[in-house]
């Protein structure tokens, strides 16, 4: 048996749309009131397994969390889709931006969604949909993004965030000071902070570690302090874009050691988490179900294994966009017990030092909190 995905309730991709239409006073999915101004805490990585079971550290933001507080996150569980379906308000079969590392058929080559993009894979064309900063600009609502300046102008950032004027503060005490400004500066606007710190952390040191502790820490007091300074006419939602769990080298598995698995296969992507497995051209009709049924053999136990006909019925994607099809591994394996599938042919061994990991179905990596603070609340 495989997830489905939950069907009529919010998703992340409704968070920001449903800010956007609250400073217009609209009905928005979440059920936001009217604002005028509205502030998305966008922090990766905090799922809402990962807050409620470190809640002693962040005893702010866990106050909010409740069981009507989570939503269904996106899948594969990671940054670049969850992002993608926030920004734009769409499924990633929609967007297009369906993986960590996906194909680019026409370039016979893997690129990687947040540090891949080049001159033959274009932001404006790769992610068409209009934004929601652009959808609010359209309406006379100025829109920012405040986030670390390496992100200022990435590939991933001109994809997501057109529309929105970009401030650069290097620290979460820094972004929200850089909110607080424009918020006093405008009648109103939709603004974005973005924290990848905690990610950062748990990739590095695992989500259980002082370094993680300390980063949510951090966030949970300048996140208090920023709350209390809102005005009374300012909402705020927080949320993130997947959870993480800890895998530990011990629990890697070498998939490539087992000829019957890389058998066919031209390219692999996604995360260790959630591969993407993709086959040469022009495949034998049955390729792809031959090849799941010697995984489902090999690695049922411990992983959901879907062609990606079974993945898009099954709508793990929403409606997809026939360009982002061929995007979409032909077979998808998604870890369901503690491990990380690695190809021990791999040059860069660097991906594999991460301890904190995340791109599967399980509600550990994607499920995310929905917190309404201030006139949200």
């Amino acid at each position: 048996m495989v997830p489905s995905p939950e069907t009529g309730a919010p998703r992340l991709a409704d968070v920001l749309a449903s800010c956007r239409a609250s400073i217009t006073g609209e009905a928005n999915p979440l059920g936001l009131p009217a604002v005028d101004h509205a502030v998305v805490l966008l922090v990766d990585g905090l799922g809402t397994a990962n807050l409620r079971a470190s809640g002693g550290h962040a005893r702010f933001l866990s106050s909010r969390l409740t069981k009507k507080s989570s939503l269904p996150g996106v899948f594969p569980a990671t940054t670049a889709v969850g992002l993608g379906s926030l920004c734009t308000g769409a499924p990633s079969g929609a967007h297009g931006l369906v993986g960590y590392r996906v194909l680019d058929a026409a370039n016979d080559r893997v690129v990687n969604q947040l540090s891949g993009w080049d001159g033959s894979m274009r932001p404006a064309s790769w992610q068409p949909l209009p934004t929601q900063f652009e959808l609010a600009a359209g309406s006379g609502i100025p829109a920012f993004a405040i986030g670390p300046a390496r992100y200022a102008d990435s590939g991933l950032s001109q994809a997501l965030l057109r529309g929105a004027e970009y401030v650069p503060a290097g620290t979460i005490a820094a972004r929200f000071e850089a909110a607080l400004r424009v918020i006093a500066e405008t009648d109103r606007a939709l603004v974005y902070v973005y924290v990848p710190e905690l990610d950062m952390a748990a990739h590095a040191r695992g989500w259980l570690s002082d370094k993680w502790i300390g980063e949510l820490e951090a966030l949970d007091s300048e996140a208090s302090r920023f709350a209390a300074a809102l005005p009374a006419t300012t909402g705020l939602v927080v949320t993130a874009d997947h959870g993480v769990v800890d895998v530990p080298a011990d629990r890697h598995v070498l998939f490539d050691t087992a000829p019957q698995l890389i058998a066919g296969v031209r390219h692999v992507g996604g995360d260790p988490r959630c591969l993407y497995l993709y086959l040469e051209p022009d495949p034998a009709p049955d390729a792809a179900d031959v090849l799941a049924a010697a995984w489902r053999d090999s690695e049922g136990d411990r992983a959901w294994v879907y062609t990606r006909d079974e993945a898009v019925t099954a709508g793990l994607f929403g409606v997809v966009d026939p360009a982002v099809l061929p995007r979409i591994g032909d077979v998808i394996v998604a870890a369901r017990k503690l491990i990380a599938y690695y190809d021990s042919r791999e040059t860069n061994l660097a991906p594999r030092a991460m301890v904190g990991q995340h791109g599967s179905l399980t509600d550990e990596e994607s499920r995310v909190p929905c917190l309404r603070v201030g006139a949200y609340a």
